[in-house]
């Protein structure tokens, strides 16, 4: 026998991998956001996890390039995709003259991103988008619509410490008109868009030194990015100075206007001017969404309007659209690490367990059959193993039901049912204890995958 090199087995830093419960928590957060967006109208797609480079660079901006996970195949400059934006984009340009107007669309799919691996940020991470494109135009009903969705998604979630956080690209790039900064613009705000994470003072050597801003200006501006309260009254001063400044406001009004009608609680958004998003293809609203109770874990939905990123793959139609991101990897991360994910919440592969106790397993097969034909999730176990371990894997599974079926249930035409959680057992037909385990599993079916309390 030849000699076999083993490798250790290990998971690259930045890549999740989840234990089988986790991963039914994962998914169950994955579900309650798919059914959250099928309610406000979004359709699915999917598009590939590898692109040309071409296509991903043509208007990623900022460090989009030297994130992306690149290489050359044969003659093909291929990349994984950084975000689910720019493909979409794509997708639009090439489909615009088979789709309806707006296109609304949903996705979920891993991305990646080739950064430093740390605590709540990953390489490899589900996105979890939604975008609505138009026409033409785009009317900002749908900015506003969006951080209605936001809000319905968490809430659905069991979330309420949360805040969306709004600002408009036009009023920090008329901010940029009125101090004569506009031809650095884009450096600008990718800039400021580090403002919470380095702080105003390093942020302020950022502009300053490595940009050029002067003093004055950067502290000016610093200081209204950094100012709590009614943000649309600070920036009233320099109304008339810049015409995309007052657009810009106009359009944030609209926006929190609107807000209240879609369900969205004044306590839960603010009109924040340091929200900048680093990415340079955003031109009107911007989003970021943190949790109240772990602010440095940064933005876990973030997004926003932009009006020509289709361009780069069309001359013949303008297609504006907003939309977010929810970053679900991100989310789970701290939800687990907080301790937020429900202990209630059934995680076990199956229902029932059937624990045969006679050689001849027709019986519990037909019993299966039936079982699952009322819509209830049965495992066999067909293994030769003491009793008492039998209940033990029901019991390191969390399967709620076990179902023992002898000589004695089959010829009285009988089951008995074990509630593992209380012990208690009970003898009746299968149909009587099918429907009782379809009851119970109502309720335990019924529970929210986050409980917040749990983490506070």
């Amino acid at each position: 026998m030849k000699n076999i090199k083993i490798v250790a087995p290990r998971t690259l830093s930045g890549f999740m991998e989840l234990a089988p419960r986790k991963q039914v928590q994962f998914d169950a957060i994955q579900a309650v956001m798919r059914d959250t967006f099928l309610l406000y109208g979004f359709t699915p797609l999917d598009t590939p996890l590898l692109e040309s480079s071409e296509v991903l660079l043509a208007k990623g901006g900022g460090e989009t390039d030297k994130q992306m996970y690149r290489f050359v195949r044969g003659e093909h400059d291929l990349a994984l995709r950084f975000d689910l934006t720019v493909p979409l984009a794509k997708y639009v340009a090439a489909n615009c003259e088979r789709l309806a107007f707006p296109f609304r669309r949903f996705q979920f799919g891993k991305v990646y991103r080739g950064e430093r691996a740390q605590r709540g940020r990953f390489r490899e991470f589900y996105q979890a988008d939604i975008d609505v494109v138009g026409d033409g135009d785009l009317g900002a009903i749908n900015e506003a619509e969006i951080p209605g969705v936001i809000y319905k998604c968490f809430t659905a979630l069991g979330l309420n410490r949360f805040v969306i956080r709004i600002n408009n690209r036009k009023a920090l790039s008329g901010l940029l008109e009125v101090f004569g900064l506009s031809k650095r613009a884009a450096e600008i705000m990718r800039a400021l868009d580090k403002l919470e994470k380095i702080g105003a003072d390093k942020t302020r050597e950022l502009l300053t030194d490595a940009l050029g801003v002067p003093a004055a200006a950067a502290d000016e501006l610093l200081s209204l990015l950094t100012r709590r309260g009614d943000a649309l009254a600070a920036l009233s001063v320099y109304s008339g100075k810049s015409a995309t400044l007052d657009r810009g406001v106009s359009e944030l009004g609209e926006v929190a206007r609107y807000l209240g009608a879609f369900g969205v609680p004044e306590t839960h958004f603010e009109i924040d001017l340091s929200v900048a998003r680093g990415l340079d293809y955003y031109t009107g609203a911007v989003y970021e969404t943190r949790l109240l109770d772990h602010p440095e874990i940064g933005s876990i939905c973030s997004g926003g309007r932009y009006d020509d990123l289709a361009s780069h793959f069309t001359d013949k139609k303008r297609l504006p659209g907003v939309g977010v991101s929810i970053g679900l990897t991100r989310l789970f991360y701290v939800l687990n690490e907080q301790g937020y994910l429900n202990k209630e919440m059934l995680t076990a592969p199956a229902d029932v367990l059937i624990i045969p106790m006679t050689d001849d397993l027709s019986g519990a097969v037909s019993l299966a059959t039936t079982a699952r034909e009322a819509g209830i999730r049965v495992m066999i176990y067909g293994e030769d193993r003491k009793f008492k371990a039998k209940l033990a894997y029901a019991d390191k599974l969390g399967i709620p039901f076990t179902v023992f079926l002898g000589e004695d249930e089959i010829s009285s035409g009988k089951i008995t049912v074990k509630d593992m959680a209380t012990g208690e057992q009970t003898t009746a037909s299968p149909a009587i204890l099918c429907e009782g385990i379809r009851e119970k599993l109502h309720s335990l079916r019924a529970v929210a995958p986050v409980s917040e309390k749990t983490g506070i």
